[in-house]
């Protein structure tokens, strides 16, 4: 796919240091855009089954970016620390002047059935999921308002934020929770031209998507493994993040101008499966 032009545009990237966050961030980069990128390098949710990402990782995006030739200014900042994600936008608009782009696609994944898990496993996963969203809106909004220039959002949910499935219903609560918030920023920011719309991937390679712990809820629980069919294209594989990226590009471009409000599946046919 030839990605549109996004040059003179900056992009903002949450959770940026590997997987998804970073494959966005390349490709955005490559379309022309610069980069703003957060992500907290460190454990974020203590029942996660992968590990985390590390200021290293982050220091490997920025790298990426900046060999298709395009600027990036790169913190560790957690999504749920509102004043960091304040503070970052702030930087940005000191150093870029604009802000066009955001990628709001910070998330974690652990399993459990919903009456076992811990107080603080249902917590963290909202938090993270869904309060980190928000709290990348609140800092994002008001700036891109300000510049007068429209633009994109681009929340990042989950085929589990459409059809939900067992043993993750607290991932599946907080990502109907992200269509909530999105269909909603959509309606209010239509008056200034910027376009808010949720992505819903399926089995992609990344970290998260490949938790073997999922295995251990199958092997438990073996009437759950109904709930996850490999869609309707042939699936020999999880999905590249890339492939991915080539909606996110396409959403942040003017190729979508006429999209907003809407949960577009990446998927392969998973959620009329």
């Amino acid at each position: 796919m030839n990605d549109p032009d996004l040059s003179g545009r900056v992009a903002y990237v949450t959770g940026a240091a590997r997987g998804q966050g970073r494959s966005h961030c390349v490709r955005l980069a490559r379309a022309g855009a610069d980069i703003v990128a957060i992500d907290a390098c460190a454990p974020v949710a203590e029942h996660n089954g992968y590990s985390p990402s590390t200021p290293e990782d982050l220091a490997e995006t920025v790298r990426l970016v900046e060999n298709e030739g395009r600027k990036a200014l790169a913190r560790e900042v957690d999504v749920r620390d509102a004043a960091g994600q304040q503070h970052m936008v702030a930087e940005a608009i000191e150093q870029f002047g604009r802000l066009d782009i955001v990628v709001a696609n910070a998330g974690v994944l652990n399993w459990g059935r919903l009456w076992e898990i811990s107080a603080q496993q249902w917590q963290e996963m909202l938090d993270v999921n869904l309060t980190g969203v928000f709290n990348t809106v609140k800092a994002t909004v008001p700036a891109m308002i300000a510049a007068d220039n429209g633009g994109s959002i681009i929340t990042i949910s989950s085929a589990a934020g459409v059809k939900a499935v067992p043993g993750c219903g607290h991932y599946c609560a907080s990502k109907f929770g992200v269509v909530g918030l999105t269909n909603s920023l959509a309606v209010e920011l239509g008056e200034f031209g910027i376009r808010v719309n949720s992505v819903h991937p399926y089995g992609t390679d990344t970290p998260m998507g490949n938790d073997v712990s999922m295995y251990q809820m199958f092997a438990d629980h073996p009437r759950f493994i109904h709930s996850f069919s490999p869609g309707a294209l042939s699936t020999e594989s999880l999905a590249a993040p890339d492939l991915v990226s080539d909606i996110v590009v396409f959403l942040a471009s003017d190729a979508s101008s006429l999209i907003t409000a809407a949960q577009v599946p990446a998927d392969k046919g998973y959620l009329k499966i």
